[in-house]
């Protein structure tokens, strides 16, 4: 190597060598970092979701204990309340919907 020039470009293309690997490494590293960051987010967000959707269903149970899904009623003998048939309607379907959808997610 008696040379300089060229014992400086094998010195700066070994440098260039080494940086690129390490950059490499330091990028491989960080999209890691962001699969592992992203694979955890989406699984809290599902047991967030499951975790409203059973208190839901949880406090739907309590609130419809004792009441009938198959009731009719007499036109002469509905109560005066419209918006109190409309409440108990609408809680009834809700009571539906849920079993239809714990049905559905049984029958998978």
């Amino acid at each position: 190597m008696s040379n300089p020039l060229v014992h400086a470009f094998f010195v700066g293309r070994a440098a260039a060598e080494i940086v690129s690997e390490k950059l490499e490494n330091a990028l491989t590293d960080a999209l890691s970092e962001l699969g592992k960051f992203d694979a955890e987010a989406r699984e809290q967000l599902r047991q967030f979701t499951e975790q409203v959707k059973e208190r839901a269903e949880r406090e739907m149970e309590v609130a419809t204990v004792g009441r009938s899904t198959t009731e009719i009623v007499p036109q002469s003998s509905q109560p005066a309340d419209l918006q109190a048939s409309i409440d108990d309607m609408r809680a009834e379907i809700a009571l539906l919907r849920a079993e239809l959808q714990r049905y559905r997610s049984n029958s998978l």
